[in-house]
């Protein structure tokens, strides 16, 4: 459990910064997120469901499924995002920040990348 801690989310190279308010992976987690300019390489699921707020800056979303189509996500809404959708979020110059209120973690998620699909768990160990 996390209480009132700073660490990547979605590992190093995520240019994903959380600062959790609560991480409870068996109930529930709320973390805002700093999302620095540009993105990582991989596409990736999650182990949970989430809503996020976007509070700061514009992103852009792009899906696994639609990789020629961008959805744009502005200040003030909020965004679903299953457990299961393969996305990348894309900061903007300035980063974006947001507020993410996330289900239980599953025990499995994966990240996309070189064309091959990485199953990972908990600590984002490859298994």
């Amino acid at each position: 459990m996390k209480i009132l801690k700073k660490s990547y989310d979605g590992g190093p190279d995520s240019g994903v910064t959380g600062y959790w308010l609560i991480e409870w992976k068996q109930a529930f987690s709320i973390v805002l997120l700093h999302f620095s300019p540009g993105s990582r390489e991989a596409f990736h699921s999650h182990a949970f469901n989430a809503v996020t707020l976007w509070l700061k800056g514009q992103v852009a979303e792009v899906d696994l499924q639609i990789p020629m189509y961008e959805t744009k996500w502005k200040p003030g809404q909020f965004k679903w995002t299953p457990r299961n959708k393969f996305h990348m979020i894309i900061g903007p110059e300035s980063g974006a920040w947001a507020l993410s209120f996330r289900g239980p973690w599953q025990k499995n998620w994966q990240e996309y990348k070189y064309g091959k699909i990485i199953n990972l768990a908990d600590g984002r160990l490859e298994v």
